[in-house]
């Protein structure tokens, strides 16, 4: 096997773990995803899908490597000077 099919193995392996771990903010703690959703003001996220769905697609596509910088810069760019829109990993 090569080095390259083992590391995108790898790298797609190590990004299960991390997608579960959003999946568990989403359903406890998210303000628009989680529980308490209809208990708070929260007005909802200024791009479509929301950050941590949009981590969630970008670790299943791109694996953990390239799906935590694909994450970062969004969070990044999620801010109040943002105009937001639809933003697809």
């Amino acid at each position: 096997m090569e080095i390259g099919t083992i590391f995108r193995r790898i790298n797609h392996w190590v990004a299960r773990p991390v997608i579960f771990l959003i999946r568990v903010y989403q359903h406890t703690f998210s303000p628009d995803h989680g529980a308490l959703k209809h208990q708070n003001h929260f007005v909802g996220c200024r791009f479509y899908p929301s950050c941590s769905e949009y981590s969630v697609q970008a670790f299943q596509k791109y694996g953990f490597v390239k799906g935590l910088l694909k994450t970062v810069w969004r969070v990044l760019r999620c801010n109040p000077w943002s105009k937001g829109g639809v933003d697809k990993p």
